[in-house]
């Protein structure tokens, strides 16, 4: 198979890894790619919503299947053009069509959804101009913190969680009549805070049956024990001690069969990832977000894990005989530490050339943020290198993460050291 992965983070450097050890592979493209998916196949300079340029790469290379990575493409609809094309229309997509990437393009859109299908989620309310006087009532019969989020995709900006009332009507009407987020922030979903820890369940879907991929938790802020800015993630854990093969069954029962079911009496034909953002609340699962694509860079401790061929896993979902396919994981755990650039998620420099990159040891190095030139690799990014490891214990992954980490070098960098600390105690 001739297969093409739209991106250029870690996510899509993970993939295209994996997908190069399939034995059904001919030729792997990567569109645009960074410095580290050169090595699994061929990089393309198209960018992800090109969507003719990708139409002419597709023809031009008899691309068999397209893995789209990011979510902007799919919320933009490249599953739909794909359809609508005599040319593309039977090369299939391994992402949902515009509908449902609502799921994630729309945070109104998916609460509805979840109270529709009786899947278990915060309280909420959703304000535009037209009802905005009627938020501060809404503001006011809630306990702090508030969870403030723009409806549409604001580059993981777009919540802000607020200790504050006055602050939370502040910022609430800066969103919406201020265009704080832009268009994406049009519209406003004020959730309850829901008290428990993080984690996120990933799924893989032909429409009918599925694959519930290992959890993973993620760390967003930019400072060691949580402290500082969100980032769009600064390293992952998988599998989660506290989420269990009990806890996952709770999930599959009340989360991902009503969701599933729920998308088949919508009439949306999904088929790809879904991303489920979940909290566990003394026990029970509850949903905070769907995304439609796999995180970043939770895909980095995820595909790893994954024994099969992840490749013959996806031709199942675009031949809709996912449930005929074998998928098997390894028992380890696996860590990843995200390197990011100075001054990130804020004002960063790019073009500072790495070195040490051929002493991985035994990590794996996933290129977020990188590019290739001449004989250098320069970063070109906030995000610049997940460090994934294996081990018997998360201690033991980490710290292997850690020593490569310290190995690479390029001007700037910054790693958090207290990656996985806070589930060492499980």
């Amino acid at each position: 198979m001739n297969v093409l992965i739209l991106g250029s983070g870690g996510r899509e450097h993970a993939f295209a890894w994996k997908v190069a050890q399939s034995k059904l592979l001919e030729n792997l493209y990567i569109a645009p790619g960074n410095a580290g998916t050169a090595h699994c196949g061929t990089n393309v300079a198209i960018g992800v919503n090109d969507f003719e340029a990708i139409k002419n790469l597709v023809w031009e290379k008899n691309i068999d299947l397209v893995l789209v990575g990011p979510e902007d493409p799919l919320v933009n609809g490249i599953h739909d053009f794909f359809l609508s094309d005599d040319v593309l229309k039977d090369i299939p997509v391994i992402g949902p069509k515009k509908d449902g990437a609502q799921l994630e393009g729309s945070k109104d859109f998916s609460k509805q959804f979840m109270i529709k299908h009786s899947v278990p989620t915060a309280a909420y309310a959703t304000f535009t101009k037209e009802n905005i006087k009627e938020s501060d009532a809404f503001l006011e019969s809630l306990k702090p913190p508030y969870v403030l989020k723009a409806d549409g995709l604001a580059a993981g900006k777009g919540v802000l969680i607020l200790d504050s009332l006055e602050e939370a009507k502040a910022e609430l009407k800066k969103m919406i009549l201020d265009s704080k987020f832009g268009n994406a922030g049009s519209k406003v979903v004020i959730e309850e805070f829901l008290k428990g820890i993080e984690l996120s369940v990933f799924v893989l879907t032909d429409g009918k049956s599925y694959k519930i991929l290992p959890a993973a938790k993620d760390y967003k802020r930019i400072g060691e024990g949580d402290t500082g800015l969100n980032t769009g993630g600064m390293g992952a854990v998988s599998p989660v001690p506290f989420a269990d093969e009990a806890f996952i069954k709770k999930v599959e029962e009340k989360v991902v069969k009503p969701t599933i079911a729920g998308l088949n009496k919508e009439g949306i034909d999904y088929r790809g990832f879904i991303f489920i953002g979940l909290m566990n609340c003394d026990g029970e699962p509850r949903v905070i977000e769907y995304n439609c694509r796999m995180g970043d860079p939770e895909t980095e401790v995820v595909i790893p894990r994954i024994k099969s061929d992840l490749l013959d896993l996806l031709n199942g979902v675009a031949t809709q005989t996912l449930d005929q396919k074998n998928y098997e994981t390894v028992p380890e755990i696996a860590t990843t530490v995200v390197m990011v650039s100075g001054g990130y998620p804020g004002d960063i420099e790019k073009g500072k050339t790495v070195s040490g990159l051929n002493d991985a040891g035994d990590s794996l190095i996933f290129h977020s943020g990188t590019k290739q030139e001449d004989e250098n690799v320069l970063t070109n990014g906030g995000r610049v290198f997940a460090i994934t490891s294996f081990g018997r214990s998360i201690e033991d992954a980490v710290k292997k993460s850690f020593i490569t980490a310290e190995k690479i070098k390029y001007e700037g960098k910054y790693y958090r050291k207290d990656i996985g600390k806070d589930l060492m105690m499980y």
